[in-house]
Order: C-alpha cells, then sequence, then structure tokens
C-alpha cells in the first residue's frame, strides 16, 4: 500500500520547489521508488526535478483521439490506446517516476484531463511506497477526488499575514469539502526571522496540524529557482534541505 503526500498552497509560495525538495529527501532515506504527480496543468516540477517532460495526460488524450480518429488503432480498444499512451508518457529515473497533468491541447475543460490522471494514479499508485502529489494552486485537484484519501497532507504558506491567512482559509476549505487526511503539515516558507510572526503563533491550534515547520530564506534555493536549475543540485549542508530531511524522517516513522 502506498502511503500518498500531497502538497498544496497559494501560487508563488514556492509549492513545487518544496515538493521537489520532498520527493528528494524520500528518496535519500531510501522511500523509494517515490511516483512524482504533476497535478498542476502548468507542469514544471521536471524542471525541480532535473528531468525533461516529453508528454502530459491533457497531450495525450489528444494524440489518442487523433490516431483513433484515422483508424490506426486496429485492435486496440480507444481506453486501452489511451492507457498505452499514458504509459509512455511516464518520465522513468532508478529513484522516480513523474506523471503529469498538463493542459488539454484540444476543446472542453480539465475535468476529462482530471478523471484520467485520477484512473491512472489508481491503477499506478501500488508499485510505489511513497505517492507525492503537488497540486495546482488551491484545492481544485483535491476536491475532485483525484485521490480518495491523502495520508499526508501539506500546506505550504508565506510567513506574511496574508499567507498565514490564506492558510486557515484553505483548511476551512478542506473541512468543508470532506477532503480526508491522516496527518496535516503546514510549511511556512522564507522566513526572514529566527522565529515565526506572533500572528501565526495560535497556527496550530486552530488547524490542528501535527506539524508546523518553518522554512528560512536561502540563497542558494533562490538562485536554483531564478536560473530554472534542479533542486537535485543542492548542497548536503543547506539548511532548507537539513529541515525537511528532519521532517520527512519523522513523517516516515509516522
Amino acid at each position: 500500500m502506498s502511503r500518498i503526500i500531497a502538497v498544496s498552497g497559494k501560487g508563488g509560495v514556492g509549492k513545487t520547489t518544496l515538493a521537489g525538495l520532498i520527493i528528494s529527501r524520500l528518496i535519500a532515506n531510501k522511500c523509494r521508488p517515490v511516483l512524482a504527480v504533476d497535478a498542476d496543468p502548468n507542469a514544471c516540477l521536471d524542471e525541480v526535478l532535473g528531468v525533461k517532460l516529453t508528454n502530459t495526460i491533457g497531450g495525450v488524450r489528444e494524440e489518442a483521439k487523433e490516431v483513433a480518429g484515422k483508424g490506426l488503432s486496429a485492435g486496440i480498444s480507444k481506453q486501452e490506446l489511451l492507457e498505452l499512451k499514458i504509459e509512455e508518457s511516464i518520465v522513468e529515473t532508478d529513484d522516480f517516476d513523474l506523471i503529469a497533468m498538463g493542459r488539454p491541447e484540444g476543446p472542453g475543460c480539465y475535468c476529462y484531463a482530471n478523471n484520467v490522471l485520477k484512473n491512472a494514479l489508481s491503477k499506478l499508485s501500488d508499485q510505489y511506497p511513497y505517492v507525492v502529489l503537488d497540486n495546482e494552486a488551491g484545492l481544485e485537484n483535491l476536491s475532485r477526488r483525484i485521490v480518495k484519501k491523502v495520508d499526508l497532507f501539506i500546506m505550504i504558506a508565506d510567513p506574511s499575514k496574508r499567507g498565514i491567512d490564506t492558510v486557515k482559509r484553505l483548511f476551512e476549505l478542506a473541512r468543508e469539502m470532506g477532503i480526508e487526511y491522516q496527518r496535516l503539515a503546514i510549511i511556512i516558507n522564507r522566513l526572514r526571522g529566527e522565529s515565526l510572526p506572533t500572528f501565526a503563533e495560535n497556527l496550530k491550534k486552530e488547524t490542528n496540524a501535527d506539524q508546523i515547520i518553518a522554512l528560512p530564506d536561502d540563497d542558494e534555493l533562490a538562485q536554483i529557482a531564478e536560473e530554472g536549475g534542479s533542486i537535485l543540485t543542492l548542497s548536503e549542508s543547506n539548511p532548507v534541505l537539513k529541515r525537511i530531511d528532519e521532517f520527512i524522517q519523522q513523517e516516515v516513522g509516522n
């Protein structure tokens, strides 16, 4: 049975970067292989992980439709063709595999691509001890039940009052939507001081979070983000990496 970790937060708080860090530290702690899922239509987890995404769920859907429409799929159903194309779109490495939802390339909403991804995950996830789901900003994918239940739900915020208030709203929204999770962790990213701001002190009590983690603002991580590099190149002495490592080691034991 795989353990599912879902990462969520508003845009611009470092969600995808932290999803990549979590994946890298799971691997470092021998929790591999990991299935990395980029559920954001604006797929960029591949760049963070230092691999090249060649296709997405949205793309293979259109490709399968075109092949079937031209009568080039004799002897195979449209669903079987779609599943084959999905398997071909997975980026495989020694330690993790990556699948991405991407944007639908034809007319229609994201609902179909979302359902295709949900079906793909239900078949793939049991092959991996850990699945890390990098959601689009907000809770849309989780509200559509892209996975039935989350083992570890991570909400990410910046240390501003607005950022903290957004996490509180996301928490209330998750509760209203009935999103199921076993454990909740809130990560306050890019903290410039030594301690959390006063308006964040009651956050654990208000959300009943299992962990509140503060990560320092870090020049090395900022440079990698600016240059579009991979977080896998971070030095082992990096303070953010060390803190994520501690967090993962504690969660792996739970």
